[in-house]
Formats: structure tokens, sequence, C-alpha cells
């Protein structure tokens, strides 16, 4: 806001403005020290012709301030002699700021008057004094604030209750009731629903669980961004849901109702779990395997690319995929270039009825790997409560002055090693075969179809090998060109 200022000798001021954590986002607190500093310049006879106004923006946070650097720079081309603010820790909470304010208010015989503190006089080395004492008390202030917060989010965490933050995706029911917020973009006051974010919220609970699934199987996260976008389904913030976006909302242990607090599990949440805590296990194991690739390039776009293999002679290679025919007909070809190709999508076609009738048949649960009926998921994750509940114990204790730091880190550590442990088994035991999902389906061809890419290979990985021998020449028996006898499979699994 700039104000012409009447010709004549009255002074010419600025206003500086700000308030830091407006998360009523009413912005009030910006309207009232305007107008204070408004009336201080009246008052005085000063003109003002410029406000500066930093809203929700710490000035301690070391976070750059817009407002507050356009008005150095305007000072220092001479715009006014005159600083106006609500008080001194509206200008700074920062040693290295107020100097920087300091020389620059002597170069250019610039004064400040505050409504709370009154002038400080710069020039003289008591003023300056004054002016650090104040932003030594500003900042010792700001640091026990940041103490409280944490000791007070702390607290929450440790209790299972909701800190605040962006809505996580899966929680926050609406309640029916509405509350008032004021828009950080236009300043207007908006009504949005009120949430309780201990509620999941059925179709995203749906979703996570889906996702969990999903790589439990042998999914990928480049699958499950691709089904997202499928689906219209969108982060809370409603942006496009991204490979990192799935991968945090996947290794988030809220999602098995575990409360975290600096990254430590520090117990169970108030919140409704979505995901069994024994899936969760499992997919953190497998999204954070060291041997699991994440960089892997150009995806396989065809079933049995790098997975058939080549059965000309005694060539060990695989085959995949080049185009032949004039790019018209895809075909699969050996790695090292010897022989003819086979129609991919031929092949393709008749791995898949093969495997479909395979898992159709009566006894296809003969197929499925049994699971480990030595392990005792409850008990193991009793154990893990145990572990998780002594790692709190001991930081308390340490805190309290009971233990000292050797004792607390070997405890520590003993724990962590120990909970490594128990981590792996209940992964393992949550493990699902890739068949799992196709026998005893009703239409197995439809669940077939319903999975995506990587998870058909890692079915023909578990089940089935499969070589591409050399075709027959000419017409076969069935008036067709396609040798599927040169087709064979191996099953791995009786």
């Amino acid at each position: 806001m700039r104000t012409t200022p009447p010709g004549g000798t009255r002074t010419r001021a600025v206003i500086y403005c700000r308030i830091s954590q407006d998360r009523t986002g009413a912005g009030l607190g910006i309207d009232r020290q305007r107008e204070d500093c408004e009336a201080l310049a009246e008052g005085n006879g000063w003109d003002v012709v410029e406000t500066y106004v930093d809203n929700d923006i710490s000035a301690y946070s070391g976070k750059k301030r817009p407002g507050y650097e356009q008005m150095l720079t305007d000072l220092d081309e001479g715009t006014a002699t005159i600083v106006v603010a609500w008080h001194t820790d509206r200008l700074h909470r920062s040693p290295t700021e107020l100097e920087r304010y300091i020389s620059l208010s002597e170069r250019r015989g610039v004064s400040t008057h505050t409504v709370q503190a009154g002038q400080l006089d710069l020039s003289t080395p008591s003023g300056r004094m004054t002016a650090r004492i104040l932003g030594a008390v500003a900042k010792q202030e700001s640091e026990h604030k940041g103490e409280r917060v944490a000791r007070a989010r702390r607290q929450k965490a440790l209790a299972g209750e909701w800190m605040g933050g962006i809505r996580p995706f899966g929680w926050g029911l609406p309640t029916g009731e509405t509350r008032t917020k004021v828009d950080r973009k236009t300043g207007e006051e908006i009504e949005e629903p009120e949430l309780d974010m201990l509620k999941a919220v059925p179709e995203e609970a749906e979703a996570l669980r889906y996702w969990t699934d999903a790589i439990l199987s042998g999914g990928s996260i480049r699958g499950l961004v691709k089904w997202c976008a499928d689906k219209g389904i969108t982060t809370t913030r409603g942006n496009p849901v991204t490979h990192t976006d799935m991968r945090d909302m996947l290794l988030r242990p809220r999602n098995a109702g575990i409360a975290v607090y600096r990254g430590e599990e520090v117990g169970r949440g108030q919140w409704e779990a979505i995901v069994d805590e024994t899936k969760y296990r499992a997919v953190v194991a497998i999204l954070k395997d060291p041997a699991r690739t994440t960089t892997p390039g150009a995806q396989p776009k065809w079933l049995g690319s790098i997975l058939y293999q080549c059965g000309r002679g005694d060539c060990p290679h695989f085959v995949y995929v080049t185009q032949s025919g004039g790019r018209m007909y895809p075909s699969y070809r050996c790695q090292t270039g010897h022989g003819g190709g086979r129609r991919a999508e031929v092949v393709d076609q008749y791995v898949e009825d093969v495997v479909i009738e395979r898992l159709s048949r009566p006894d296809a649960h003969d197929l499925l790997e049994t699971g480990d009926n030595q392990v005792d998921v409850a008990a193991l994750q009793a154990e893990s409560e145990q572990i998780r509940r002594r790692m709190t114990d001991l930081a308390g204790m340490f805190g309290a002055g009971q233990i000292g730091m050797e004792q607390f880190t070997l405890g520590t550590d003993t724990a962590r090693a120990q909970l490594e442990g128990v981590t792996k088994q209940l992964a393992q035991a949550a493990m699902r075969d890739p068949l799992a999902g196709l026998v005893g389906a009703p239409d197995v061809r439809k669940a077939w179809k319903a999975l995506e890419l990587e998870q058909k290979r890692n079915v023909l990985r578990a089940l089935v090998a499969v070589t591409l021998k050399t075709p027959r020449p000419g017409r076969m028996p069935d008036g067709g060109y396609f040798d599927y006898d040169a087709v064979a499979f191996e099953w791995k699994r009786a």
C-alpha cells in the first residue's frame, strides 16, 4: 500500500507488519498492527509512504521475508527515514538480521519507532545496546516456545494423538460440522468441513489396503501410480499421486496404527488402523530391501521379455521383443540375434491361456506354497510391542538422569537389533504367494486380467519356465502357421 504524501516538510515513514503462525488464517493480527502503527505515525505527523507485510513467516526461522527485504532495499534508496513497527520482535529475532539493520540505519539515518517499545535510537551506543537486548530476549522466547512445542508434540505422539499437519491419505472422516478458515492466497473466509482425524475414510482406506496387497503379491509402485491415475485418485491436496507419494504412503507406520515421533515408533495411535501390522511390516521389508531395483529404466512391455528362454540348440540366453515385418509385428528373438522370431502377441496369449487353464483345475490349490505354520504372529506382535515399550522407557530414564549415555546407547542398540529380527519374521509371515489371488478365484481369467504386468510376470517366475524352441516349417495340422508345440512348459510346482 503506497500513500502519496502531500507537499511540505513532513517526515516520510514506512510501516512493517509481520505475524507468524497465523494458523487460523485470519490475518487480523496484521490488521491490528497496521492500525496501531498508522495511529502512531499520524500522532507524530509522519507521512506513511509504504506498508510492508509478511504474513505467517517467522523472523527466527531464517526463511526469507519478501516484505522485509523490500523494505531494506527501499530504505537504502532513501524512500523514508522512519520505520514504524508494532514491536521490535516484529522486525527481528535474529542477531545477524539485527546487526544488518543497525548498519543500514546508521548509514541512511533511519530511526525506528514501535508502538509497544517506544523509539530505538540506533545512532547511539545505548540505543544499539537496547535493541540487542530486546533481540536476545526475543530469541530466547522463540527458543523457549520451540521447546514447548516440541514437548507438546512428543506428549501427543506418546499418547497416540493426532499431531496436526496435512491430512494423511486414509483418515479425516467429515463430522457433519464446519469450521471457518481464511484462504491464505485470497484472504477470504471460507467454510470447510470439520474432520475427525481418528476415523478412516472408507474409499481411501480401501485403496490403502489394495496397494498393500498389491505390493505383497509382487506389484510395483509404478503400476500403483498408474492405477491411481486411471481411477482418478489424488493426494489429499488434490495432486496426482507420484512415485514418491505412493512409496511414502505405503511406508507410513500410521497405516498400521503405529505412532511415531521424530522417526521413532513410540506406541499405538488412537486412530483406526487400516492395514494389518503384519502386512505393513512385510511391505516395509519389500520396499526397503537393498536388492530391490529402484531405477530400472525402461520397464518390460511384454509378458515374456527376459523370462522366456531361447530353445534353439543349446542356447542358454533369454529372448526379448523386437520389431519385424515393417515394425508391424513385435517378435520374440534371442538376445544373441540368431534364428528367427516368434510373434509376441501370439506367444503371450498362448502362455496366458495355458497358465489360466492350469490354475483353473480342481487341484490348483496344490500349487500354493504352504506358509510357515511355526510362526506365531500374535506372539511376535506382542514381543515387538514390548521391545518398543522398553525403548521408550530407556529414553525416559535417560532424560530423567537415571541412566547414563553408555547404558542408554547399549540398551537402545540391543532393542533395535531385537526389533529388526522380529520385524523380519513378521514380514515373512505376511508375504503372499503370487498365485494366491488366482487359485480358487471364481473366474481365474478375469482375476488374471486384473493383474498388472509385473504381477503376471511374478506368477510366471514362481510357476513355470517357458522355452521357445525352433518351430517346424510350413503349415501346422490345425491349418495355421504357428507351431504351438515349439512353446515348451516346465512346471516348477508339482
